[in-house]
């Protein structure tokens, strides 16, 4: 089955993010600001590349949707960064509605005669073999996919983790439905994509499978994002991970507290 990613980068989209703002070039101006974008660009490097390039199934496509107003310098980056990521594009496109626009970049890349796998991604990391797990899944629950125009699969055991100039801090949690590690079965010719819904909501669309067994994601934790805007958000207790943890962490994700601790700690 073909299998579609999605990362909105910073798209300035019409709904979608729990920030409200007044107009479109007032989100624009919060979107693209120095000190939100340099955090960004920071863990897409460190967190949310890595386990990307290193997937143990190469066969996928990622979509790194940004808008076609974004200041030249940061799209300077972000392409320098997926350099030799075959599977990595960036599509730009203009403000509009989120759930269409994320409808239409997905249905432009897959072939709407067969079914396909469809992810979302943000600025989380996901295990090296989450492409291949995906799969086998979907092949698992081949009956179950064949009778339903959509399926959703989560995996909700994983880590919140900030990356700093220490390295990184982690807490091991269990969360279903938490938009990362969270993919959908899409039968021929249905135009939904996994964007359509709410991550938290899946399970009332459609029937969906869980999976606990074993950890498939890093949440990334910074001050920018957007689910941590809302001032009923509670603080997460973190703590650094021992040379051990950090094994895992490369083991697991292809992340490198080294690495993270020389791009944190860079200027």
């Amino acid at each position: 089955m073909q299998v579609i990613g999605l990362c909105r980068f910073s798209y300035p989209a019409m709904g979608g993010f729990q920030v409200e703002h007044t107009s479109v070039e007032e989100r624009m101006a919060y979107l693209y600001s120095e000190p939100r974008m340099e955090e960004r660009l920071r863990h897409f490097e460190c967190v949310c590349l890595p386990g990307l390039r290193a997937q143990t199934d190469p066969e996928f496509t990622f979509l790194i949707l940004v808008g076609d107003s974004m200041p030249r310098h940061w799209r300077d980056r972000l392409d320098a960064l997926i350099q030799g990521f075959p599977q990595a594009r960036v599509v730009a496109r203009p403000p509009g509605p989120h759930r269409q626009v994320c409808q239409d970049v997905f249905n432009e890349v897959r072939d709407m005669a067969r079914p396909c796998l469809q992810f979302r991604h943000d600025d989380d990391a996901v295990a090296v073999d989450f492409i291949a797990h995906l799969r086998q899944a979907a092949s698992d629950c081949a009956q179950i996919v064949s009778r339903h125009r959509m399926v959703g699969f989560d995996w909700n055991r994983g880590y919140v983790a900030r990356p700093d100039a220490r390295g990184i801090a982690v807490n091991e949690i269990v969360n279903p439905y938490w938009g990362v590690a969270q993919a959908m079965a899409v039968g021929p010719g249905v135009k939904q994509s996994v964007l359509n819904f709410a991550h938290d909501r899946i399970n009332r669309f459609m029937p969906t499978v869980t999976f606990t067994d074993r950890a498939m994601y890093v949440r990334g934790h910074n001050d920018h994002n957007d689910s941590r805007q809302k001032k009923h958000v509670k603080p997460v207790e973190l703590s650094p991970l021992d040379p051990d943890g950090e094994a895992l962490f490369r083991e697991l994700f292809a992340i490198d507290a080294d690495h993270v601790r020389r791009i944190f700690g860079a200027g």
